[in-house]
């Protein structure tokens, strides 16, 4: 059965998508740690991050750098925090956060629950950068 992502990569869900090419897309997080709060993932569903061909591996962070750069820019922030954690979607992601303070990217915190307006405001912020 596809995971949810797979259903944003195949158009069959929305999703805010701030970044795509042929091997990757990058989307917004629906419920944030902060605004911004981005996802980078594969678009061939593997579920965990170092299952993935070195390659793949290799050219999904080149790729989630670039998003980086473009959150940065579009996000006030003093840096843009990674992380991988692989248990919530059986499909392998990176989290990209803005962060001002290491509680940006605390994930046990109440996550935000932004209008669809909100999120499609960030999401054009972002692309607009790209």
């Amino acid at each position: 059965m596809a995971t949810i992502f797979t259903k944003i990569i195949n158009r069959e869900i929305s999703g805010h998508i701030v970044a795509e090419d042929e091997n990757f897309i990058a989307f917004l997080d629906i419920n944030p740690l902060v605004a911004g709060h981005t996802l980078v993932i594969p678009k061939r569903e593997v579920d965990y991050i170092f299952d993935l061909d070195d390659d793949t591996l290799i050219n999904l962070n080149l790729f989630a750098k670039k998003v980086s750069i473009a959150i940065k820019s579009a996000v006030p922030c003093l840096r843009i925090g990674v992380a991988i954690i692989g248990l919530e979607v059986p499909h392998a992601h990176i989290h990209l956060v803005p962060l001002n303070s290491m509680d940006d990217i605390n994930f046990s915190r109440p996550k935000l629950n932004p209008t669809q307006q909100e999120l499609k405001e960030i999401a054009e912020k972002i692309k607009s950068k790209l």
